[in-house]
């Protein structure tokens, strides 16, 4: 049957959103001009038993109003749902997911009688967690141009308070709140033991500072953006802000990852070409994926080209995350050279063991924030949804951690301490480096 091949593209649509659901479903505004998509998904929400969802829609103008309308219109649907909806298709039961009885049917446009805008509230009381779907049975036939302006909240049991942000992500703004005061904290302390070791320190470790304010400010403007939207389903700006140290957050993030893992500033002075090539890299990358997460985060699914977007963006933090590892593998090579070397061997050993630990450490961080923390998002009921952010702050915050303890300024730390044979060390193991290279 031919409508029966047909959602195939909405399946995988769907598949997307399951791995990477949305986090918060504020009064969004959009655009759909001259599409004749089978299926465009809005957005994802958890309703709880009084979840609410509003929809306004205007400028509405059909190619062909002559077809059967009621195959036209707006549902809601859990991914389950869909699975089943797709079997139907495939089985011939039906020849539209509207007309499944797996799906809430929120407006037909049938029922338009030659008007060109509707409004509808639609009380929903069947908690889960829905997809809002706009359906066109007529893909081949129907093109669809309007403006859709769609809220979905939840009203609070006792006050009837009205809350946008999905249940299972109601507590984020606490928990991102809670997590800036631990770094401003962190902050704080980092200071102290510049100042205190301030004899001892490094450009590196003044770099560490700034990283951790710039991840503070981010959780900050995370909070209050979550707060506003919760409250009043639009960010009133701190989206923006939170942009922007997400960005810098990000960038100096991974500088300052390759920074260490290449020695820079504790071992020596200087970045060799081929780190400064990493650096040239990972940066501009950094900036493209920043790109990308603000595109997808804005567009929602229901854009043509969101899920090219979420490709780029998986693709470059790969690429940011396979490339920082590089330095690191250097030091590693380089270290083990030198520890052979008569009379230094006992220092650059454990120099190269704590640069080992940090390749493993490194890479668990990275598997852990990008794997793991995904996986218990798709395996996760949307109503413990806030655990999966829980975990990835919790794995930040150790990286963090373990990162300030072992590279911390010491007066009398071998890592650290570059005297007259440290510096002979040092130019020994450039000049193996150098022979090896040739």
């Amino acid at each position: 049957m031919k409508m029966a091949s047909s959602p195939s593209p909405f399946f995988f649509l769907l598949l997307l959103l399951a791995l990477f659901p949305s986090s918060l479903s504020e009064i969004r505004f959009s655009e759909i001009r001259n599409d004749d998509r089978f299926i465009v998904p809005f957005d994802q929400f958890g309703f709880t038993h009084k979840g609410r969802l509003e929809l306004n829609v205007s400028k509405i103008s059909l190619s062909n109003s002559n077809l059967d309308l009621s195959k036209v219109g707006f549902f809601l649907c859990t991914f389950d749902s869909w699975l089943h909806v797709l079997q139907q298709l495939e089985d011939g039961e039906i020849v539209c997911a509207l007309q499944s009885d797996l799906i809430k049917s929120v407006y037909t446009f049938n029922s338009l009688n030659k008007k060109d805008s509707f409004n509808i509230l639609y009380n929903e009381t069947d908690a889960d967690q829905y997809n809002l779907v706009f359906a066109n049975c007529h893909p081949q036939q129907l093109k669809v141009s309007m403006d859709v302006k769609s809220a979905m909240y939840n009203l609070d049991g006792k006050s009837g308070v009205r809350d946008y942000l999905s249940a299972g992500k109601t507590i984020l703004p606490r928990v991102y709140f809670l997590f800036s005061l631990v770094y401003f904290a962190l902050a704080a302390l980092w200071i102290s033991v510049l100042y205190k070791k301030r004899l001892t320190a490094f450009r590196i470790h003044y770099f560490m500072l700034a990283v951790v304010i710039l991840k503070a400010l981010n959780l900050l403007c995370e909070a209050e953006d979550k707060s506003y939207i919760k409250r009043t389903g639009s960010a009133h700006g701190w989206d923006i802000l939170f942009y922007i140290f997400s960005f810098l957050k990000g960038i100096s993030l991974f500088t300052l990852i390759v920074l260490i893992g290449t020695g820079w500033s504790f071992l020596k002075p200087f970045l060799q070409d081929k780190e400064k090539k990493v650096l040239i890299i990972v940066i501009p990358l950094q900036v493209i994926a920043n790109i990308a997460q603000v595109v997808i985060d804005e567009s929602r699914p229901f854009g043509h080209d969101w899920v090219t977007w979420k490709q780029v963006f998986l693709l470059v933090d790969v690429v940011c995350c396979c490339a920082v590892l590089f330095p690191i593998v250097w030091s590693i090579k380089n270290l083990r050279e030198a520890a052979r070397t008569d009379g230094k061997a006992a220092v650059n050993l454990m120099k190269l063991t704590l640069f080992r630990h940090y390749y493993v450490v490194v890479i668990c961080y990275i598997y852990f924030t990008r794997v793991v923390v995904y996986a218990l998002e798709t395996i996760t009921s949307y109503r413990y949804s806030w655990t999966s952010v829980v975990a990835a702050e919790l794995a930040t915050l150790a990286f963090y951690l373990f990162t300030g303890y072992k590279f911390k300024p010491e007066a009398h730390n071998p890592y650290f301490v570059i005297d007259d044979e440290e510096e002979e060390a040092a130019a020994e193991a450039l000049k193996l480096e150098d022979e090896f290279e040739l």
